[in-house]
C-alpha cells in the first residue's frame, strides 16, 4: 500500500512555528494549519497528529538563526522527510508587498509540492562544530582588526607616525612607550593596547585549536590536499573545507563555481547576450577565502611548496598545473586590460576547478562521500553541465567576468 503524502511548510522564529499543509496534486487543498510553540515536544506532537491516518510527511523550512535542529530531529522520525531551503533561491513574486509568517508558511508548503524549492547541504554535527570554530575564528580576526582601526585613528589625530611596518613586535614596542599628556588619553590608550593584546591571544588560541581538531575531523584529508596548491595553508584550507564541505558531492565544477557565487550575472533575451557582475549567491565566507588566496597567483609562479610534496602523485600533478595556469591566467587578464580585481576572481573562480579535481585525486578513508560528511540527500543543484574531470581541467573556463559596474565585457 502506497502512503498518502502531506506536504507541510514551517515558518519559524525564535519563539513560534507557523505550519501550513498541502494535500497532493492535482487539485489538494492548501491550508494553513495554525501556530506552535518552538519547542520540541510541541513538534513531536505536531508530527504525531499529522500522521493520525499513517501518512507520509515531507516538510521544509527555511535555513535561518534557528539552525538544523528541527531538520534533525524530523529526518529521525518514521515516514518524515525534511528539507531545509536556501531562502535566496526561494521563487518570490515581485508584486507581493505583504508578508507574514502565515503567508510564507502557506507559500512554502505550495512550492515544496510544486518541487519548487532548492534544499540546502546540511553539515552534521562534527563538522557544523568544526564551521562555528572557524567562524569563531573569523569573528576574533575582526575585532583585532577593529582595534589596530581605533588604535591607528588615535595615533593619527595625535600626529604620531611609526617609521617602518605597523602591527609588528617592533611597532608593539613602539606602541608601548607612547606618553601622553593629558591622563584621560593615557588611561584610553592603555584599555585599547589591552584590548590589541586579549584579541591577538585570542586569535592564537582559536588557531591553537583548529590545528589540534583537525586531524579527528572528517575531512582532514582534504585539508591536507588542498595545501598542496599556493595560498592554501592550514587556516585557509580548514575554512574553506569547513563552509562548503566536501567537494565531491558537486558532480562538477561549474556547479562548484556557482553554488559560491563566482559565475558571470546574466540578463540575455533574443540575440542580446549581456553579463554582469559576479551573483554573489553563494558562501560568502568561501568567496573571502577563494579570493584572498587567488592573490598569490599575481606573483610568479615558484617551485613547488614542501606541503606538496607529501602528497600523492595525483594531486600533485594537479597542484603543479593549477601552479602554472593560473598565473598565466592572471598575467593574460592584466596584459589585456583587465582590472586586477577582476583578474583575481577569475582566477579564483578558476582555482575551483583545481580544487574540484584534488578532492578527487585525494586518497580519501574508505567511508563514501556522503556518509563521510554527512551529506544530505537533495536534488541535483541547478548548473550548467560539465565534462569529467580531465575534460574540466584541459578546456579553459568559459564563463565570463565583467568588469565592476560594466556589463557585456568578456575575459575570454
Amino acid at each position: 500500500m502506497i502512503k498518502d503524502t502531506l506536504y507541510v511548510g514551517l515558518d519559524t522564529d525564535k519563539k513560534h512555528i507557523d505550519i501550513a499543509v498541502a494535500e497532493p496534486l492535482p487539485g489538494g487543498e492548501v491550508r494553513y494549519w495554525g501556530k506552535i510553540a518552538n519547542e520540541a515536544a510541541a513538534l513531536d506532537r505536531l508530527i504525531k497528529r499529522l500522521q493520525r491516518h499513517g501518512r507520509r510527511l515531507v516538510v521544509c523550512y527555511e535555513a535561518g538563526p534557528c539552525g538544523y535542529g528541527i531538520y534533525r530531529r524530523l529526518n529521525d522520525k518514521a515516514d518524515v522527510t525534511c528539507q531545509v531551503v536556501a531562502p535566496s533561491m526561494t521563487p518570490r513574486r515581485p508584486g507581493m508587498r505583504v508578508k507574514t509568517n502565515r503567508r510564507d508558511s502557506l507559500m512554502l508548503a505550495k512550492l515544496l509540492r510544486a518541487e519548487e524549492l532548492s534544499p540546502a547541504w546540511v553539515p552534521d554535527e562534527a563538522h557544523e562544530a568544526m564551521r562555528d570554530l572557524v567562524r569563531s575564528r573569523g569573528a576574533v580576526v575582526a575585532d583585532q582588526m577593529r582595534c589596530r582601526q581605533r588604535i591607528a585613528g588615535f595615533l593619527l589625530r595625535q600626529e604620531l607616525r611609526f617609521v617602518g611596518k605597523p602591527w609588528t613586535q617592533k611597532h608593539r614596542a613602539w606602541l608601548g612607550r607612547q606618553v601622553f599628556a593629558a591622563p584621560a588619553h593615557r588611561l584610553m590608550f592603555g584599555e585599547m593596547l589591552e584590548a590589541l593584546d586579549q584579541a591577538r591571544a585570542r586569535l592564537k588560541r582559536h588557531e591553537d585549536h583548529i590545528a589540534e581538531l583537525v586531524a579527528s575531523w572528517s575531512l582532514a584529508w582534504l585539508v591536507e590536499a588542498l595545501q598542496a596548491l599556493r595560498g592554501y595553508r592550514l587556516i585557509n584550507a580548514v575554512s574553506l573545507a569547513a563552509e562548503i564541505g566536501d567537494p565531491r558531492r558537486f558532480d562538477n565544477p561549474r556547479q562548484l563555481m556557482g553554488y559560491i557565487g563566482l559565475v558571470p550575472s546574466e540578463a540575455s533575451t533574443g540575440e542580446r547576450v549581456r553579463r554582469g557582475k559576479l551573483t554573489k549567491s553563494g558562501n560568502g565566507r568561501a568567496r573571502k577565502v577563494l579570493i584572498e588566496a587567488a592573490w598569490t597567483y599575481a606573483r610568479p609562479a615558484k617551485g613547488a611548496s614542501p606541503r606538496a610534496q607529501r602528497q600523492s602523485d595525483a594531486v600533485r600533478a594537479v597542484a603543479e598545473k593549477a601552479r602554472h595556469r593560473l598565473t598565466g591566467r592572471y598575467r593574460k587578464l592584466v596584459a589585456r586590460g583587465k582590472l586586477p580585481t577582476v583578474a583575481i576572481a577569475a582566477v579564483a573562480r578558476e582555482t575551483l576547478g583545481f580544487i574540484w579535481a584534488i578532492a578527487h585525486a585525494a586518497q580519501t578513508p574508505p567511508q563514501s562521500a556522503q556518509h563521510s560528511t554527512g551529506l544530505a540527500p537533495s536534488r541535483p543543484l541547478r548548473a550548467a553541465s560539465g565534462g569529467g574531470l580531465k575534460a574540466s581541467l584541459d578546456r579553459p573556463t568559459r564563463p565570463a567576468l565583467a568588469a565592476p559596474g560594466r556589463s557585456g565585457r568578456r575575459d575570454r
